[in-house]
């Protein structure tokens, strides 16, 4: 049944939210001052027509907008966009009783996403190669997007083509491609172990794609070329598909803001490093202890700092920080503690931060929520949030990024 429902404010995904005398009701595509016709299904609202547009809709930049699941707002204006991702971060923190300064939130898309992953699955005789449908595990084709580095121009088409070439599994399959600066470089994820046969198919696709490395579960099929990425001064290759901030300009946005909190500094502890990309940049000014439970990744930080000339010495420890966090005596030992947990954070090391003598601690997460739970940890402990900065290099999705940055207050001796 139809209802016409006036929209009054944006949800955390981008969903319009419209209130009904039932409750709530979140209408994707909707905006803010605007008056739809909808489909309602409980909470949920399906738009049939817009009747008043708001003044902050714009037109999508893509055509497949609203099919394709990858995006949530294309419709909005740059206004309205930039609100909607800063207040993500504001609201969060109040949830969770933290108080501190939010900034305007920093454009790191840069010349797009250099990472892209593609679903695969047979449908018929072929094999059908896309994104997510909108709400939905629905497949659909996506010969461009528009939000990608130009190094992912071809990135379709191989992706179809080694789809084709591993059809015969009949499993749905993750391609992954990263644009390096070698060229692709290609993971494959749900097929399982390739035998002999299938090695050379892939050898042979590697080749005839110009691929810089192909892999399958992390473990490489062939390497052409070493798919190198520039941190700083250092170029490394991630591991086989390892972990790599979406866009280049967003690694340089987020180690630039992490640098800038960390101007004199001798010693820096570097937790959840990944391959390195805070490593090599706070390497060139502080001796740095790089702590990551990744062994590949590991490997690949410690290959490309032998390489790289003009860094002071970098340490890399193999270790679980979920379950055998640094311990406050260890931490004791940095001036500066820099950390990028998975989505989940890292409250089990926040808590040994907590109860630590380390002056500054600068946090990079990917989740507002897992960020103010451990924010209140440090704070409780006795820092206090200088600021936090809101990051976006996921442009049109819900996505949003932040550094926030800690200091230890100096105790002062009290005057008689």
């Amino acid at each position: 049944m139809n209802e016409i429902l006036s929209v009054v404010r944006l949800g955390q995904r981008g969903d319009g939210i419209a209130e009904a005398p039932g409750g709530d009701v979140f209408v994707p595509y909707a905006l803010p001052g605007e008056t739809v016709r909808a489909v309602r299904d409980g909470d949920r609202g399906q738009i049939v027509e817009i009747i008043t547009p708001a003044d902050s809709r714009v037109a999508a930049i893509c055509p497949l907008f609203t099919r394709c699941g990858g995006c949530a707002a294309q419709h909005m204006s740059e206004g309205l966009y930039r609100e909607w991702k800063r207040r993500q971060v504001v609201t969060a923190l109040a949830r969770a009783g933290v108080e501190a300064p939010v900034a305007e939130i920093v454009d790191a898309h840069g010349a797009g996403r250099r990472r892209v992953t593609f679903h695969a699955r047979r449908e018929g005789l072929g094999m059908l190669v896309g994104f997510m449908a909108a709400r939905s595990h629905d497949l659909i084709a996506v010969p461009a997007c528009p939000v990608l580095a130009p190094g992912l121009a071809r990135a379709p088409a191989a992706a179809q083509l080694l789809a084709n070439r591993l059809g015969g599994s009949n499993k749905p399959l993750d391609i992954q491609l990263t644009a390096s600066e070698a060229g692709l470089d290609v993971d494959i994820r749900g097929h399982g172990p390739a035998g002999d046969k299938l090695r050379l198919s892939l050898t042979e696709a590697a080749e005839r794609l110009d691929l810089a490395r192909l892999s399958m579960h992390g473990e490489i099929i062939v390497e052409r070329r070493p798919p190198q990425q520039r941190m700083g001064k250092a170029m490394v290759a991630p591991a086989a598909g390892g972990f790599l901030q979406a866009t280049a300009q967003g690694e340089e946005t987020i180690a630039g803001l992490v640098l800038a909190a960390l101007p004199k500094v001798k010693r820096v502890a570097d937790l959840f490093a990944g391959c390195g990309p805070f490593s090599f940049r706070l390497a060139e000014r502080a001796q740095v202890h790089a702590v990551e439970s990744d062994k590949a990744a590991i490997l690949a930080l410690t290959r490309g700092a032998a390489m790289t000339q003009g860094l002071k010495p970098i340490a890399a420890e193999i270790r679980d920080l979920f379950r055998r966090p640094l311990l406050e005596h260890e931490l004791n030992a940095f001036d500066a503690v820099v950390l990028d947990p998975p989505r989940a954070g890292a409250e089990a090391q926040v808590r040994r931060l907590a109860g630590s003598k380390s002056g500054t601690v600068v946090y990079v997460s990917c989740d507002v929520g897992s960020f103010a739970r451990d924010a209140a940890i440090l704070i409780a402990g006795g820092y206090a949030l200088e600021g936090v900065t809101p990051i976006d290099q996921f442009r049109y999705s819900a996505h949003i990024e932040l550094v926030g940055v800690f200091r230890r207050a100096k105790k002062t001796e009290l005057k008689t």
